[in-house]
């Protein structure tokens, strides 16, 4: 019963915690600030359009909860589906004023917030995100027939599983049928050789993913909030964990952690691999019932105010690291510590990457893992970097690195059953990997928090946890 007590004690101080002040959280001068930077690159006579995100389908007539399109709510901060920025090289005459940005979005529909919810509308979007012009959807086409002297088009490539809703007759299908039809109408006006029009899917996504590798003070306060999360639900599970828990109960704990913070989503399927499991990069199954004496390696973000960390730690689900589980654990702590100390302004992308692969390089072949510097792909086989923010795997120019840009420092050793190796190393996989903050002093590890050193691991493991109590009925027992 005490540990119960403190158990519920937790989690009173968990949510006291998250609710003790507002979190930090974007407002509309930074979308209003961003489109104004995308619009200062944009040549005259130029369109650039963006569209929101699908409603993506689960199975039948059940849907995944909505995730907004991240280069469109970098611009407009607007959450919703069905709707499209248009962003205009010169400014156009619209009802009684000239505009350079319309965000086109869905009139109310009583039937539609019945079932999902309600839907702002035109006047409540325009008040609330500060878009010059507001219009509704079923404006779109008529919209881009009105255009007159338009010579470049600028757009992402369009997504290939919209559904056509039958209820909407000016859904995402229909818009993107619009701007289909709106791009082949021009090509056509051009076929004179004195008038030519360009369209192109490249330069956009540029311009906008060189703006999402820097961050604003304020992304980067969010992404700290992000981080902290992910690296106390590491924290907690190293004191949860036993040989006698599953995969899916230690993915269930991070993410009761993050929810509990406030975060409303992960930010990508939460990988928890025991043992052989944690060779498979990608791993989200996360079906082991048991994950028994072995290494877990659990790579898992949460998702705050739609910027998501990326932190990862592998433990001894028994506590006590074995000799080889050991001696490969900290030669990619090792390789880690180097690429974090070669993630420095001015420093090339791959430079953290080059030195921790030689360090994994120098150390597989010591331990006589390897024989030959090629060889060190076949158990490192992914890259070291890569941006953080509104995607867990963001733009960005991937050239030299810049103040306040976010990356991944993360190398990582698997050794899968069979490999050409001593079957003592067989089973190990082992990842570490850090959200890193550059800054024009050094690298800061945001997510340092959660332990990496093996005496530091093995102590929080030996930990009790709040959880330790919480034990549910038999399910027989509640059975009729």
């Amino acid at each position: 019963m005490f540990r119960l007590f403190f158990f519920f004690l937790f989690l009173s101080a968990i949510s006291l915690q998250s609710q003790s002040e507002a979190p930090p959280a974007l407002d509309i001068s930074f979308h209003k600030e961003r489109r104004q930077m995308v619009l200062d690159k944009l040549p005259p006579n130029s369109i650039s359009v963006i569209f929101s995100a699908p409603i993506r389908n689960r199975s039948n007539d059940v849907d995944h909860p909505y995730h907004q399109n991240p280069n469109f709510y970098y611009l407009t901060g607007f959450q919703e589906a069905h709707a499209v920025l248009v962003l205009l090289g010169t400014p156009t005459e619209i009802g009684d004023s000239s505009s350079q940005e319309i965000l086109f979005v869905r009139d109310r529909d009583p039937y539609y917030a019945l079932w999902e919810g309600g839907i702002k509308g035109p006047e409540a979007t325009q008040r609330e995100f500060g878009i010059d012009k507001v219009l509704s959807t079923t404006r779109f086409s008529s919209f881009l027939s009105s255009l007159q002297g338009i010579n470049t088009i600028y757009h992402f490539p369009p997504f290939n599983d919209v559904r056509d809703h039958p209820r909407n007759a000016f859904d995402l299908f229909a818009l993107q049928a619009a701007f289909t039809g709106f791009i082949f109408e021009q090509n056509e006006l051009s076929k004179p050789e004195d008038s030519t029009v360009t369209t192109d899917q490249e330069v956009l996504p540029a311009i906008i993913g060189s703006l999402r590798e820097i961050k604003t003070e304020q992304e980067i306060a969010i992404l700290k909030q992000a981080v902290a999360m992910s690296a106390i639900g590491q924290i907690e599970v190293m004191r949860a964990i036993h040989p006698e828990i599953s995969e899916r109960e230690l993915q269930g704990i991070h993410e009761f952690v993050f929810k509990k913070y406030g975060a409303k989503h992960v930010g990508y399927p939460s990988i928890v691999g025991a043992g052989a499991h944690g060779c498979v990069l990608h791993y989200t199954a996360n079906t082991s019932d048991m994950v028994g004496n072995q290494l877990v390696l659990m790579d898992v973000g949460a998702e705050f105010q739609n910027y998501t960390a990326d932190v990862t730690r592998t433990i001894p689900a028994n506590g006590k690291f074995t000799k080889e589980q050991a001696e490969i654990y900290n030669l990619v702590l090792a390789a880690q510590n180097a690429g974090i100390e070669a993630s420095v302004v001015g420093a090339s992308f791959s430079d953290p990457h080059r030195v921790a692969r030689s360090v994994i390089q120098q150390g597989l072949t010591e331990l006589g893992i390897i024989q030959s510097t090629e060889e060190v792909r076949t158990y490192f086989p992914h890259g070291t970097s890569h941006y953080i923010g509104l995607d867990v795997h963001d733009p960005g120019t991937y050239g030299p690195l810049q103040a306040n840009s976010v990356i991944t420092v993360e190398p990582g050793i698997y050794i899968p059953p069979n490999s050409p190796c001593d079957p003592k190393w067989w089973g190990i996989a082992i990842r570490i990997e850090d959200d890193i903050l550059i800054t024009p002093s050094g690298p800061v590890n945001l997510s340092a928090a959660a332990p990496r050193e093996i005496d530091k691991i093995e102590k929080m493991i030996a930990q009790d946890s709040p959880l330790d109590e919480f034990v549910l009925p038999v399910l027989d027992s509640v059975i009729d």
